[in-house]
């Protein structure tokens, strides 16, 4: 992910974690891997959403469940660091 979009997503995500993400995203490969996807889905979402057709489409509703299951992932790796920071 290009930094100004990493950065981008990191003003709105989990604000109070910013700093543990980046941190995360550099010695965590299992983190980096997920918030990766995280954010390619967010791109699948918002292409498929400017075709007025997809907005009925069933698959952008199981793209965002997939994608809202990553961010409980990093949030839960997040906690789980702040609790045990050597780990």
């Amino acid at each position: 992910m290009k930094t100004r979009d990493c950065n981008k997503k990191l003003k709105h995500m989990f604000p109070e974690y910013r700093d543990r993400i980046v941190q995360m995203r550099d010695e965590n490969p299992y983190f980096a891997q997920i918030f990766e996807e995280h954010g390619e889905l967010d791109r699948q979402i918002a292409q498929l959403e400017l075709d007025p057709v997809n907005h009925i489409n069933t698959d952008i509703e199981a793209i965002k469940r997939k994608k809202l299951k990553l961010k409980d992932e990093m949030y839960r790796l997040l906690r789980s660091s702040e609790a045990n920071p050597l780990s």
